[in-house]
């Protein structure tokens, strides 16, 4: 498969490539910008690049969240790419889907995880690290796998592949794709997890010797498993995911935001909001500077006699000012004008996408969904309970930024709870 190029659309079949939904916009060779990247009013990435580049006693750890959509990975990306993170830090920027098995994640995978890609990576850039440090961790490889066949007691071979860099790359993707050696291997490092610690801590210090740059975790899709992991990872195990001697930033799900738990760590949380497109309690008032930035994301991925600008003023305002929502408005509606036989995107087609948008909620929502539904677009009010959380998961509620956090529903149900 060729290297995507970032290039702008003149035809409907380019523009539908152009607004993949889920379309990894990865730097430039020389760390530019990508050329679909669009900042964002006030964007807390540079909250959190500054915190990266102050000094510190011990190397910082961060929870960046956002709701579905909403950029993280993107940005996450774009900050690997600062030329001074990259002068202060050696980045390894990684999905935990790649790693382990997002449906059944534990807090053991996710550390194994963290040494396994710092210890791959840095060996596929050309990296030699010191022969006692290869030596200590196949001695530590060794311990695992002989504890792994003391517990299977006979019920098979266990072979993971001879070496310290066989071990890292086989053992990752075994717990992923086989449940019993998940079992059994979680059960060896919850017996010595300080051992799993210190061999993370070792390969992070030697890479800082050779490189004179801490090693930074960014850590994509850990926002992907459900509250009560979210909960048992972040929470009841975070000073444990605090002990790596290296700089991490964990994507944490939004949901562990909206409660008490959230206590836990709120002192190195970053939140991605979505794009504000109306002032607090007023929906018939334009942000300028909200759909300025959603014009951008269109216009850089789309020359402008492809779409008609009345059509991309509808899809702003029924995206709710999340990327990924205006993408797929974009997208169904490109493929609509296509079935048209049209020359542009037109309101028409904005419409089916968001029609289209709409039935889907109409299957999952409720009565009591839609009572919910009405008092938030009636008070932009944010309330932190049970009932309310699965709906800001599902984007029916979109959380934003004004100084204050306030909330409204998603643009497309207004029709349906009126």
């Amino acid at each position: 498969m060729s290297e995507f190029e970032y290039i702008m659309a003149t035809d409907f079949d380019r523009a539908w490539l152009n607004f993949e939904l889920d379309l990894p916009l990865k730097p430039g060779p020389n760390g530019e910008p990508n050329r679909f990247y669009v900042n964002r009013p006030g964007n807390p990435i540079a909250e959190l690049i500054d915190a990266l580049m102050a000094p510190f006693y011990r190397p910082p750890k961060f929870f960046f969240s956002g709701h579905r959509g909403c950029g993280k990975s993107t940005e996450l990306l774009h900050l690997m790419a600062n030329p001074g993170i990259q002068k202060k830090y050696w980045p390894v920027n990684f999905s935990i889907r790649e790693e382990a098995d997002v449906i059944d994640l534990d807090f053991r995978d996710i550390l194994l995880a963290i040494g396994s890609r710092m210890f791959r990576d840095y060996r596929k850039a050309g990296g030699r690290l010191p022969e006692q440090l290869l030596k200590e961790l196949n001695g530590w490889r060794g311990k695992v796998e002989e504890e792994v066949k003391t517990i299977r007691s006979g019920r098979g071979s266990y072979e993971i592949g001879a070496g310290i860099d066989a071990f890292f790359s086989n053992t990752g993707l075994k717990m992923k794709l086989e449940p019993a050696i998940r079992a059994e291997l979680r059960q060896v490092f919850e017996k010595d997890i300080t051992g799993l610690i210190s061999v993370i801590n070792n390969i992070a210090t030697a890479i800082y010797s050779k490189e004179h740059r801490i090693p930074l975790i960014l850590i994509d899709d850990l926002d992907k498993p459900n509250l009560e992991e979210a909960r048992a990872i972040f929470h009841d195990r975070r000073n444990i995911m605090m002990q790596p001697n290296c700089a991490i930033i964990y994507t944490v799900s939004s949901a562990l935001f909206y409660t008490k738990e959230f206590e836990t760590i709120r002192d190195q949380a970053i939140f991605l909001p979505n794009i504000k497109l109306h002032p607090h309690c007023q929906p018939e008032v334009k942000d300028r500077e909200g759909y300025q930035t959603m014009r951008r994301f269109v216009h850089v991925r789309t020359d402008p006699t492809l779409v008609d600008p009345l059509a991309i003023e509808e899809a702003i305002s029924n995206s709710g000012g999340v990327f990924r929502e205006m993408a797929r408005i974009m997208r169904t509606a490109i493929g609509r004008a296509r079935r048209r036989k049209a020359a542009k995107v037109e309101n028409v087609d904005i419409e089916w996408a968001t029609t289209e948008i709409r039935n889907e909620y109409r299957r999952i929502l409720d009565k009591s969904d839609i009572e919910i539904l009405k008092k938030v677009h009636q008070q932009n009010h944010l309330e932190y309970d049970d009932r309310l959380r699965p709906l800001l998961q599902l984007l029916a509620v979109l959380e934003y930024r004004n100084g204050e956090n306030w909330c409204d529903i998603h643009p497309v149900l207004r029709r349906l709870i009126e």
